[in-house]
């Protein structure tokens, strides 16, 4: 029988999935929530293992900074290149079964990693991981997309990125403690969940394509936010397809960019879809602010750990410890940052979600100024848990912002063309940190901290980029919005001053059944042929009657 304590565990549990359940909307919601965030979880987790098991792999391995680096930026750049046909894959075919393959390739990579013997070798294994980690960010992006509704994507982000987070923590502090025994044990550690991981995404269900909201909140759970003036048409749903953004830019009458209007077609090539991602301004700032910050970031996961232990003289626990405390302000940044900007949608503000992002970049430079100068630990870190949320708050609204600005038959093709972008910023972010670290300032501790405060100047660039796309936005918005759909609409044409003076004339329109030189055949109370309550024309008497 089982014991008390068992049944309270089992009693726990079930109220933690209770609760999960009604706050996520729903079991096949909290379901693919979790399965997504346990993705991108197991590619950070992977990530941050190198950064916590630097020491242990210069001991072994016989390598310095500027090799750890190679290493993380070698996987960056392969995950890169190979994004671009992931995209393309993530728009034409069965994205979940897609998706699964690569989880269970990534797993055997990272056993093959375990064995390396050799720097080289460990550098070869590393490539071949980056190849087929590559395909979690276009996938990713275009099922969130498809599964939930527009108007609570950036809330839905941050539950997934939260994923991504906590992997990150995982390998700092777990996988980082089973380093210090055995670098090789903590890449296995990874492999396993990988393994399971791939088949539990295989058996997701596909969504239809270009909907936009299939996981429905189930009744009684929390009711997701909605737009002002939602409940007086909750029965008039809008088009299919469309983001609650691009209703809202198309309903304000904000004038589309005709250029990219008349170049859409969800029939692009990649060249095409190339040049027409990057065509649109907003999704170019925000590639460039994500590449600053992701770099800076990438610089963190790396050194990080090794910083915390020489500059505030803390133990290799302690650090790992330290930036665990780290990971839980950053958690409730990305927890806060898609809501919010959510929030300031539904009332009205277009570009809320894009201004979230800009205060928030800004705000982390101002924190990690004092973190990164004091000796003191104690002192740092109130800065850098403030900073950490500030840093993490940036991404769930830009995730959804992004969406909004592109089509959704290009969801896929977009964020691959992003994610090799980015990626080559973030792949140099290591090998740059550690470069700068070794040669420019002699390595050590003091080293890497005038190379962390160097690195802030991509930080504040990053903002000022930000703070630009908010006034970009509401156009890229708009156009989006026209061009959404099986076939792209043409633009509207901009209302002049001339046209005021003129009335408006209504012309019926005609039924798409009518034969030219033929009378319009009669309709239905619903629109279609007569139905078998409608009484046939025929003649009538003189009360009505049919004759």
């Amino acid at each position: 029988m089982p014991s008390s304590v068992e049944r309270a565990l089992s009693s726990a549990g079930a109220k933690a999935r209770l609760r999960l359940d009604y706050v996520l909307g729903g079991r096949a919601r909290t379901k693919v929530i979790v399965v997504l965030a346990c993705v991108l979880a197991l590619s950070s987790a992977d990530t941050a293992t190198v950064g916590a098991s630097a020491i242990e792999l210069r001991h072994s391995l016989g390598i310095d900074n500027t090799d750890i680096g190679l290493l993380v930026a070698a996987t960056s750049l392969v995950a890169a290149v190979f994004s671009l046909p992931f995209g393309v894959l993530a728009d034409r075919v069965h994205r979940t079964r897609m998706l699964g393959v690569a989880i269970v390739t990534w797993g055997a990579a990272m056993i093959w990693s375990a064995t390396a013997s050799s720097f080289g070798r460990l550098l070869v294994a590393r490539l071949a991981l980056g190849a087929v980690t590559a395909a979690a960010g276009p996938v990713i992006a275009s099922l969130v997309g498809d599964w939930f509704d527009g108007h609570e994507r950036g809330q839905i982000y941050s539950y997934i990125l939260t994923g991504e987070l906590v992997g990150a923590g995982v390998g700092f502090v777990v996988t980082g403690d089973v380093s210090a025994l055995s670098w090789r044990a903590a890449f296995v550690i990874l492999a396993l969940p990988a393994l399971a991981l791939g088949w539990v995404v295989w058996r997701l269900p596909e969504p239809k394509r270009g909907t936009g909201g299939e996981l429905v909140p189930e009744p009684g759970t929390r009711p997701a936010l909605r737009p002002r003036g939602a409940e007086e048409e909750e029965d008039e749903p809008g088009p299919p397809g469309k983001t609650d953004a691009q209703q809202l830019a198309l309903d304000r009458g904000i004038a589309p960019d005709q250029h990219l209007v008349s170049t859409a077609n969800p029939r692009m090539g990649i060249i095409a879809a190339i040049r027409y991602v990057l065509a649109v301004r907003t999704n170019v700032a925000l590639i460039l602010s994500g590449a600053c910050g992701y770099f800076f970031l990438a610089g963190v996961q790396t050194f990080g750990p090794e910083f915390v232990t020489l500059q505030y003289r803390t133990s290799q626990f302690v650090a790992n410890l330290f930036l665990l405390i780290l990971g839980i302000g950053a958690v409730a940044g990305v927890l806060v940052g898609g809501p919010l900007g959510d929030l300031l949608l539904h009332r009205g503000h277009l570009s809320g979600r894009v201004l979230v992002a800009a205060f928030a970049a800004a705000a982390s430079v101002v924190l990690l100024v004092p973190a990164l100068l004091t000796r003191s630990g104690l002192a740092a870190l109130p800065y850098l848990v403030l900073a950490a949320g500030a840093l993490s708050a940036q991404n769930p609204p830009i995730d959804a912002a992004r969406l909004d600005i592109m089509p959704s038959w290009l969801w896929g093709r977009a964020e691959g063309i992003r994610t090799f972008l980015r990626s080559g910023a973030q792949a140099l972010a290591p090998l740059l940190f550690g470069t700068i670290s070794d040669q420019v300032f002699n390595g050590g501790g003091t080293g890497l901290k005038w190379t962390f405060i160097i690195m802030l100047a991509p930080l504040a660039a990053s903002a000022a980029v930000l703070f630009w796309a908010a006034k970009r936005y509401p156009t890229d918005v708009a156009t989006a919005g026209v061009v959404t759909g099986p076939e792209p609409r043409p633009a509207p044409r901009a209302l002049h001053a001339a046209d005021a003076a003129i009335p408006a004339i209504d012309v019926p329109a005609e039924p798409d059944d009518v034969v030219a030189g033929q009378p319009p055949e009669k309709k239905g109370a619903h629109g279609g042929r007569p139905s078998m309550d409608e009484p046939a024309p025929g003649p009538r008497g003189p009360a009505g009657e049919l004759t």
